[in-house]
């Protein structure tokens, strides 16, 4: 199984007790394919030129999976894609020893 990061790019500033509700939900129903509880994410800034659409990055999780198609359908439930939010998933590379 490879580990993927799920970043979240929403602000987190807006949260409200049903928000937090939704996501602790969430975090229960994927547990077993947490690797890393990762964080939340304060003030960020994005080197480069951003591409269209991109927001700012709101905190960021570890997960393990099958493949990476495995890895988006767990990214697919996250509460806040219901709010304008996305996810962007990654494969972690492993290091080269």
């Amino acid at each position: 199984m490879a580990e993927y990061v799920l970043a979240f790019r929403q602000s987190t500033k807006d949260s409200t007790p049903e928000i937090e509700q939704a996501w602790g939900a969430w975090f229960g129903r994927i547990g077993a394919h947490i690797v890393d509880q990762g964080h939340r994410v304060g003030q960020a800034r994005m080197v480069g030129t951003p591409s269209a659409g991109s927001d700012e990055l709101g905190g960021y999780i570890v997960v393990r999976g099958d493949s990476l198609d495995a890895a988006v359908a767990i990214a697919e439930g996250c509460p806040g894609l219901g709010s304008g939010g996305r996810v962007e998933v990654g494969e972690l590379v492993p290091d080269q020893q």
